[in-house]
């Protein structure tokens, strides 16, 4: 977290804080019962454990530090809604997060209810001792904002019925600005990482100089007619192009197209959060793996940027549309310090065995994203909205 005391005047924390939670529930808006509670796989957290742990958040480090005389809603939830944080306590197993039928969606309901009141009492009087705490937790809501989409999106891909989550809704389907042409970068010596008055994560910080040799960058992402043509000529079989362990995972999971492809009468077809419906040709490639990026860009002859590449260019080409896979492992900036206490766990503890992907998606929240945004997964991952822009 960006450490910043900044209050009366300079943002509204309030309106803020309503407008994040409340685009929460418009999320949800289109949900039955049924739909809260499945956990396909790990990776996968169900929709009423993503809106319970953010308001986990705000009782846990905020009201319950900050706001004199708070009582917490449920003791039990302390515990039921903890994510990783050791130094707050134990927590459910991350893969027992759909076991839980119980508390019902209703009473998670009442949970956020609870504490919006609550917190709305405390921003009142806003404090610096807790402002920090506040923003980071608006831009956690955020994060899980994507993350109840994404979560949902691969659970109803697991129905034969090929269910929408909302009708006539289809972010997958998007054409990019750009036309295919690369960009000249210069070499040199440039700054990279946060600087400014504005919030960021603390993985953002520490900014330094890096060096890269000149480069050119494409203006757009990689479209699906451009991945189909990777398809057809044997991309998904051909060893030579892959990592080994990407090589090992396509043939474990019988992986040949990105996530939510299926053939249907010799055309590809896709599963948007709107649907089934044909592969749009001009879109963006999206909900692909590191190692499938890295194939298609060996196949193509050209190479994934580096972070650095990626940010120090980021002002030539619009970017959003798709979180973009760069050739970086997760790591520290040079610097970097964990914060103390839980908010020292946020980021610190995840730099190993991922790569870091830059820009934004087309369900990322508004004013969610900027240049020095470091995302990251592990490479094998495909079900975010992960795509590909290539270097050469």
């Amino acid at each position: 977290m960006q450490a910043e005391s900044r209050i009366a005047g300079e943002r509204d924390l309030l309106r803020e804080y309503a407008a994040v939670r409340g685009y929460t529930t418009h999320l949800c808006e289109p949900l039955e019962v049924e739909d809260y509670v499945p956990q396909p796989i790990v990776d996968v957290s169900p929709a009423k454990w993503n809106i319970a742990h953010t308001t986990w958040f705000f009782e846990e480090m905020i009201l319950s530090k900050y706001l004199d005389g708070y009582r917490r809603f449920d003791d039990d939830f302390a515990f039921l809604f903890n994510s990783y944080y050791n130094s707050v306590g134990t927590r459910t197993l991350r893969d027992h997060r759909g076991d839980l039928s119980r508390p019902t969606v209703k009473r998670v309901f009442e949970y956020r209810e609870y504490v919006d009141e609550n917190m709305i009492r405390l921003l009142a009087s806003p404090d610096p001792a807790f402002v920090d705490l506040v923003v980071l937790g608006i831009n956690h809501e955020q994060q899980h904002q994507e993350l109840l989409l994404t979560d949902l999106k691969y659970m109803l891909s697991l129905n034969p019925l090929n269910p929408a989550y909302r009708e006539n809704y289809f972010p997958e389907i998007s054409t990019p600005a750009g036309t295919g042409e690369y960009i000249n970068i210069d070499g040199g010596i440039s700054e990279i990482g946060y600087s400014g008055d504005g919030f960021c994560f603390d993985n953002e910080l520490g900014r330094h100089k890096v060096y890269v040799d000149e480069y050119a960058i494409c203006d757009r992402p990689v479209l699906n007619c451009e991945f189909i043509e990777f398809i057809d000529d044997g991309g998904y079989r051909e060893h030579s192009l892959w990592h080994s362990e990407g090589w090992d995972l396509i043939h474990r999971e019988n992986i040949n197209a990105p996530l939510y492809w299926r053939q249907n009468g010799g055309k590809w077809q896709n599963l948007t959060l709107g649907g089934l419906c044909d592969v749009d040709p001009l879109s963006p490639v999206c909900h692909i793996s590191y190692f499938e990026a890295a194939a298609f860009a060996e196949w193509s002859g050209k190479r994934l940027p580096t972070e650095a590449e990626w940010e120090i260019a980021n002002d030539r080409f619009q970017w959003g549309d798709r979180w973009e896979w760069t050739n970086s492992a997760y790591l520290a900036y040079p610097g970097f310090k964990k914060g103390a206490g839980a908010v020292g766990e946020y980021n610190g503890k995840f730099m190993i065995n991922q790569m870091v992907l830059r820009g934004a998606s087309s369900i990322t929240p508004a004013g969610h994203s900027r240049p020095t945004y470091r995302n990251f997964f592990a490479p094998h991952l495909r079900w975010q909205f992960m795509g590909v822009r290539l270097v050469k």
